[in-house]
């Protein structure tokens, strides 16, 4: 039940969502009944974006959504009316009659739209946004401007987040966020909130880091300018901890983490077949999703 998220941060849908695979960042539809998210094979790094669907008080089985599946597709992020889905995708954007499929490329924001309850056949963003770099983690407010991830020559940082502001037919031209948000390091996975009024997003390098990557929040001052960003300490781990996302409600904040219970060592031999078991677990080192009561991040704005 959505509506009733832990005081303290847990696994979300553990065996049904949250499983021994690798899940990560997450988009909930505006209606709340629908949850897509991404599933990445280790090591090859594949991934795809599967859906499951509200039964009552739990959820579906989760499918591998009808425009997915035979490229690495991930980052699923809903506009505001539920109508159009964002994602970042590296399919090719043309092929011929030799080549259908095109070729592999860098990864770009893509999209579909919802036609008659169904998906249509996703469509390139296209220029300003998408470019011969990489561009990942769509996030939309409420007035069409587009946040996302991107390593442009130029930039803040080694990696930024960057907005593109929506101007009722087409895109303006892509700027970093500010030095309140971006830094020298890595800033990635950025959830805006629909009004703009604060950014969750995830660093790598700077010096309050916990682990291989860390949560982080900037709020917006009564100048519409982003605060220094603070690092959201009470839910970062040892591992990396980022694709965050908020419930349209504002009542759940949910967030992929690899933080595991593995051991290091035993207080005697084990047998093979103990170690299997070990490896199957939901918490074996493999990103799963967790959530927690948007309240439990109130300290952070202040």
């Amino acid at each position: 039940d959505l509506s009733a998220p832990p005081k303290e941060p847990a696994l979300f849908a553990e065996d049904i969502i949250s499983t021994s695979m690798y899940e990560r960042d997450m988009a909930i539809s505006p209606k709340g009944d629908e949850i897509l998210y991404t599933v990445m094979v280790p090591y090859s790094n594949f991934q795809t974006i599967v859906c499951s669907k509200k039964k009552g008080n739990n959820w579906s089985k989760p499918e591998v959504v009808s425009f997915s599946g035979k490229f690495s597709d991930l980052e699923p992020a809903f506009s505001p009316d539920g109508n159009k889905l964002f994602f970042s995708s590296n399919r090719p954007t043309e092929g011929d009659s030799q080549n259908p499929v095109g070729k592999i490329k860098d990864f770009d924001i893509w999209y579909v739209e919802r036609v008659n309850g169904s998906w249509s056949a996703p469509k390139n963003l296209g220029a300003p946004v998408n470019t011969d770099a990489d561009e990942y983690y769509p996030s939309v407010a409420s007035n069409g401007n587009l946040y996302y991830t991107a390593q442009y020559k130029g930039g803040i940082g080694r990696e930024d987040i960057y907005l593109v502001k929506w101007e009722g037919s087409n895109y303006s031209t892509p700027q970093p966020l500010d030095t309140m948000v971006n830094s020298a390091f890595y800033e990635f996975n950025a959830f805006v909130s629909p009004d703009e009024k604060f950014i969750l997003f995830s660093s790598q390098g700077r010096k309050d880091e916990k682990g291989r990557g860390d949560l982080y929040i900037s709020v917006k001052d009564a100048d519409n300018n982003w605060q220094k960003a603070k690092n959201l300490s009470a839910i970062n781990s040892e591992r990396l901890d980022y694709c965050p996302f908020v419930s349209v409600d504002k009542k759940a904040f949910f967030f992929t983490s690899e933080s595991h219970s593995l051991k290091r060592s035993f207080d005697k031999p084990v047998l093979l077949s103990d170690l299997r078991q070990t490896a199957g677990q939901v918490r074996n080192g493999t990103g799963n999703i967790y959530w927690v009561d948007f309240n439990f991040l109130q300290e952070y704005f202040k």
